[in-house]
């Protein structure tokens, strides 16, 4: 008899439906799995195996084949346990159950009960989007399944207990959110906070305006200046994601197997920090079965890349087209898949290989060879892609040893929030969440600048020789400082501190 139950797979961030059909025929003990398969799902035929007989049935001791349609579609994971397993006892006729507008996802252990498994919400979004309902998922993932409303998820402990539900024996009662998760998130332990960071007003101003409006920014100074301690503390000021960007976060974390397990929502903003050693696979993404990076898993939130110019040429250079397009792309033999990848980028590094060139107190002892070399090794057009430059200089004596609080983080972090509450009713309507996001379009439509503005950008466009995306990036960093003050048109000491916070010398 044959039998067929519907799963999914993950191809990139998107699922795709998978028809699981299983026929049982004469022959000796054997089961087949077609479909492209890959090593974990051939070894599912030994887990559904044990599940079944410890569930309490036979395993039929025939010739079973199991087809994964589409046949071109590679399946990677343990996700197909599940169905593979019912499809089995609906063609032994050992439950009878109308599987047609149903999905079945989850790995089973050797007792038959479901374990944790991978990329849940993505495929949760595709059967919202198909209109399938119920979907059986493993009870740990219920509540990562729930986020998507409108769909009735039954949370299954164990395949004993699925057989039982089956056979109108002992229904499961469908898994109902308590409370949204979205409202209920708490801001986790931020860690430092602005106000124990002592001096440095200017590049925490900086950081101030990077959060406010998602820009790129590059930080310069010599060793212990404070550099990585107030890129740390940059996720203490960022502003709590909308609900639209924390399913997108929570979406690239399910199907990279990185959501806590105490948790069903990624509700504060992502902070990576690769050490520069990280492979080309692991800071873009990739692999043979290609999984997001570190810039897809800093999605709307910070990449902080600490020993900026320690990375390698083609890890820096590779994220040129990212920050432009805010997806990355990565193209194997058998297709593309595309990630997002709209991070604010983060770069700590020290003005020369011995870290003191131009410090007023400790002498550098690099050549000016060496130092050109040094900074060169990041390159003019990822430079031009940076919206914010900064010198961190060493802190004195007497700001190291006042006692004086400075201005706290939650504090700070209003003020931003109100910004990003200007930028979000500015852009209704559209796909845009902050003014890092804007296009030649909407910079045209909303960075109006009146006409002492503009005579201070003219003279700054031809002085500083700016190309047009830097001379855009002024205005986009210039239309964030006007929202910090809440003014409606760019006004002169918008443009003024917005060019302050370009690069000084050549680099």
């Amino acid at each position: 008899m044959l039998a067929k139950v519907i799963s999914a797979a993950v191809v990139g961030l998107e699922g795709q439906l998978v028809e699981v059909e299983v026929d049982i025929s004469p022959g000796l003990p054997s089961t087949t799995i077609v479909g492209l398969p890959d090593t974990a799902v051939q070894e599912s035929r030994e887990r559904v195996r044990s599940a079944i007989r410890n569930a309490g049935c036979t395993f039929p001791m025939k010739r079973i084949t199991v087809n994964l349609a589409p046949a071109d579609l590679k399946k990677a994971g343990p996700a197909y346990d599940l169905p593979i397993a019912v499809s089995i006892l609906l063609s032994s006729e050992q439950v009878a159950f109308d599987t047609s507008n149903t999905l079945f996802l989850g790995e089973l252990s050797l007792d038959g009960s479901l374990r944790h498994t991978h990329g849940i919400l993505p495929m949760m979004s595709l059967a919202k989007e198909k209109g399938l309902s119920p979907v059986f998922v493993p009870a740990v993932d219920a509540k990562e399944a729930a986020l998507i409303n409108g769909i009735k998820v039954i949370p299954v402990e164990s395949l004993n207990q699925l057989i039982s539900h089956l056979r109108g024996e002992a229904l499961i009662s469908p898994y109902v959110l308590e409370e949204d998760p979205f409202e209920t998130a708490e801001r986790a332990d931020i860690g430092i906070d602005m106000a124990h960071i002592k001096g440095q007003e200017h590049a925490k101003r900086a950081l101030e305006v990077a959060a406010a409006g998602a820009h790129n920014l590059i930080m310069s100074g010599p060793p212990g200046s404070g550099k990585t301690l107030m890129a740390r503390s940059l996720p203490s000021i960022l502003p709590k994601m909308t609900v639209d960007e924390a399913l997108e976060a929570t979406k690239i974390y399910s199907v990279s197997g990185m959501l806590p397990s105490d948790t069903s929502v990624i509700a504060n903003r992502p902070f990576r920090s690769p050490h520069y050693t990280v492979s080309h696979v692991g800071l873009v993404g990739g692999g043979r079965w290609p999984r997001p990076g570190e810039i897809s898993l800093s999605h709307r939130g910070v990449l902080f890349l600490d020993e900026f110019p320690e990375f390698g040429q083609s890890d820096l250079e590779v994220l040129r087209q990212p920050m432009e397009d805010k997806v990355v792309t990565i193209t194997r033999a058998q297709g593309s898949v595309t990630f997002p990848a709209n991070f604010m980028l983060v770069g700590a590094m020290n003005p020369c290989p011995c870290g003191y060139y131009s410090d007023p107190v400790k002498q550098c002892t690099c050549s000016l060879t060496a130092v050109s070399r040094y900074q060169k090794r990041i390159s003019g057009p990822l430079l031009d892609r940076m919206d914010i430059f900064i010198e961190v200089p060493r802190i004195e004596y007497e700001k190291l040893a006042d006692d004086r609080l400075g201005e706290k983080s939650e504090t700070i972090r209003e003020r931003v929030e109100a910004a990003r509450s200007l930028q979000q009713n500015r852009f209704n309507g559209t796909k845009l969440t902050c003014n890092a996001d804007m296009t030649p379009i909407e910079i045209r439509d909303f960075c109006q600048t009146d006409p002492s503005a503009q005579g201070l950008l003219q003279a700054a466009v031809r002085k500083l020789l700016l190309s047009a995306r830097s001379f855009h990036h002024i205005l986009k960093l210039s239309r964030t400082i006007a929202d910090l003050d809440n003014a409606e048109i760019i006004g002169p000491n918008h443009i003024a501190e917005a060019l302050q916070y370009r690069p000084r010398s050549p680099q």
